[in-house]
């Protein structure tokens, strides 16, 4: 059973940065194209980024030029590195394959003031 660990949230001003890390247990990490995604209270979850086993990246639309994912094999894990943060990208984040396969992890807050 895959465990997911995300962190690096916290509270940030509008404009600002953060570096999301997501650990992954197991040894089939480096085989699966891994995802970040999020959900805003009263919202569904939506997705974010993805990154192949080759390191082709995918955004969504609403944080393409902002966001960044990236990959370490050799420590099984996934970021998601945030610039000019806007309030409406408060929500909880986590990680998974793309598409979901793993059971969820416990996500990181990420909250945005204005």
């Amino acid at each position: 059973q895959v465990q997911l660990v995300e962190s690096g949230g916290g509270l940030v001003q509008a404009g600002g940065s953060l570096r999301l890390s997501c650990a992954a247990s197991g040894s089939i990490f480096s085989r699966n194209t891994m995802g970040w995604y999020r959900q805003a209270p009263g919202k569904q979850r939506e997705f974010v980024a993805s990154i192949t086993s080759y390191n082709t990246p995918y955004y969504a639309d609403s944080v393409k030029g902002r966001f960044t994912i990236s990959r370490d094999n050799a420590k099984n894990t996934v970021y998601l590195q945030m610039n000019s943060v806007k309030p409406e990208d408060t929500a909880v984040y986590f990680c998974n394959t793309f598409p979901t396969r793993w059971a969820w992890g416990q996500g990181t807050q990420v909250t945005v003031s204005s």
